[in-house]
């Protein structure tokens, strides 16, 4: 495996059993592979978190093996329903456990919405910006039963904008992940100097 090679987290941050987001999410991680990318999927739903509360989170059963996980990754990849304008609960709980592994990544998004997400997407951007962590200029939404049926992506349109967010990962997310390695071992005044050890 080549260094070079960007390290994927893809969230799935529904909780449905028969989600068109864990649908395409899977998608985009199969292609994720195909193009060379090391992808690991988190799905909230086989691996539920408990309610994030600080007091007792990082002691919990289970955290420490998906800490590393989340901290071993180059790019975070959010796939989420719009719930009234914004992510999911479960989604909002792994951001919440999860804040401090984030800084230098990337992140990008996807949104399953009747709209067309963009508060969903603005607010995953602000995750990312408080969290010092960089984003995707855009999210790919889409709209159950017109981009997706049982399961299957069949709109053309849509596939074509997956296709570019599988290309952007893996360009920015291996650009960021090389300058975070060296920004880590330097010596330069960046930010992220703050996270030498």
């Amino acid at each position: 495996m080549s260094e070079a090679q960007p390290k994927i987290l893809v969230v799935i941050g529904s909780l449905g059993k028969e989600s068109v987001t864990r649908s395409v999410m899977l998608e985009l991680a199969d292609e994720l592979r195909a193009a060379g990318c090391v992808v690991d999927v988190l799905d909230l739903l086989a691996e539920p978190l408990p309610l994030f509360n600080p007091d007792h989170a990082y002691s919990a059963p289970g955290y420490a093996a998906l800490q590393a996980r989340v901290a071993g990754a180059d790019v975070l990849l959010l796939g989420t329903p719009d719930y009234h304008g914004s992510v999911s609960s479960a989604l909002k709980n792994f951001l919440d456990h999860f804040w401090q592994e984030f800084a230098g990544k990337l992140f990008a998004t996807l949104v399953a919405s009747h709209e067309k997400g963009l508060t969903v997407t603005d607010q995953l951007r602000t995750v990312a910006r408080q969290c010092y962590a960089w984003s995707l200029p855009y999210g790919v939404s889409f709209v159950e039963r017109e981009d997706v049926k049982d399961g299957q992506i069949v709109n053309e349109s849509f596939r074509k904008r997956l296709t570019m967010l599988v290309r952007d990962v893996r360009v920015y997310g291996e650009l960021l992940a090389r300058q975070r390695r060296v920004d880590l071992a330097g010596t330069d005044p960046g930010f992220l100097a703050r996270l030498r050890k």
